[in-house]
């Protein structure tokens, strides 16, 4: 078969390497993602494994990383705490722990999700925190410097593309128009910088959510690649 426009001369070798011309259209034609027959992506330079147990890390969500980046060495904060809510594959916690000496925790619902997360870590040689927890139910209160995220955030009834269907959906939708994880979060941590990946509709809502609770916090909305509204900031100095 031909190779798709969306997939590059070198992940189409790697494929192509692996599986037989059949087998590959089998599963195209059932839209099977292709970075999970690879079995690994490219993420922020760090090699990731992934899986069905755990969302394919997205191109967008590096962007994320590297705001963070910049503002943790503006700021040069001494004994660094962090924490990757909803880490899934864990690709956000290795990347930021690669850049700083910082102490980070690595939280998620699932247990499948941590076991591939902590291969990946041990892979990329970095030693991180992995928490299985319950972020909705937990009505603890946590104290750190940096809480970043890419929750689950699509509303439930929308509409997505189909071959998401192969993703763990429970990283995916969210209660309360998409907003639950948000609000529980912002709840429930403090930090000097919340950064957020963030569904295309919802930055008002959010930006709402975080002044009734940070009135006097600095608040910035940034876009994607393609040009949506997509990360928020929210700096409490």
């Amino acid at each position: 078969m031909n190779k798709p426009d969306y997939i590059s001369y070198k992940d189409w070798e790697l494929l192509n390497n692996k599986y037989s011309s059949k087998q590959l259209e089998e599963y195209f034609n059932k839209n099977y993602p292709y970075q999970y027959l690879i079995g690994n992506v490219d993420f922020c330079n760090n090699l990731i494994k992934v899986d069905e147990r755990v969302l394919i890390p997205r191109f967008e969500t590096e962007l994320l990383v590297n705001e963070v980046l910049n503002f943790l060495k503006e700021k040069q904060i001494k004994n660094l705490k962090i924490v990757d809510l909803c880490t899934g594959s864990g690709c956000i916690a290795i990347s930021l722990k690669k850049e700083f000496d910082c102490t980070i925790d690595a939280v998620d619902i699932s247990n499948e999700a941590l076991e591939l997360a902590k291969i990946n870590a041990l892979d990329n040689d970095v030693e991180i925190n992995f928490i299985n927890r319950d972020i909705l139910k937990d009505d603890k209160y946590y104290k750190y410097d940096v809480v970043i995220s890419n929750p689950p955030y699509i509303e439930e009834t929308e509409t997505v593309g189909i071959s998401t269907k192969y993703e763990p959906q429970i990283a995916l939708f969210a209660k309360d128009n998409g907003l639950e994880f948000y609000k529980k979060i912002l709840k429930n941590y403090q930090a000097k910088l919340y950064a957020f990946e963030i569904g295309y509709k919802q930055k008002d809502s959010i930006i709402k959510i975080a002044k009734n609770i940070y009135p006097k916090s600095r608040i910035i909305a940034k876009k994607d690649y393609a040009n949506f509204d997509r990360y928020i900031y929210i700096i409490n100095e």
